[in-house]
């Protein structure tokens, strides 16, 4: 999702604190770095990492071969496969 800084012009108030527009910008470019940072951990994600399909992992501990996964279905812990 792309956001449009067009509904952002007044960033801030008369008093010079940020406008709800702004924490609303806020909010949706914090999401959108989230949805898009490699997960990580110690060993597999299967039953252990909560994450969205299309979520990547990477295994720190994984070898040549065994170390990033994708989350292929659902939003639990299941449906992650190796890459």
């Amino acid at each position: 999702m792309i956001t449009s800084l067009e509904r952002f012009l007044s960033w801030v108030d008369s008093s010079g604190r940020p406008t709800d527009r702004t924490a609303e910008f806020i909010e949706d470019i914090t999401r959108q770095v989230n949805e898009n940072t490699v997960l990580s951990g110690a060993g597999t994600p299967e039953s252990n990492v909560t994450a969205n399909p299309k979520r990547l992992y990477m295994d720190t501990t994984g070898t040549a071969g065994n170390i990033l996964y994708v989350k292929k279905t659902g939003t639990g812990k299941t449906g992650w496969i190796l890459v």
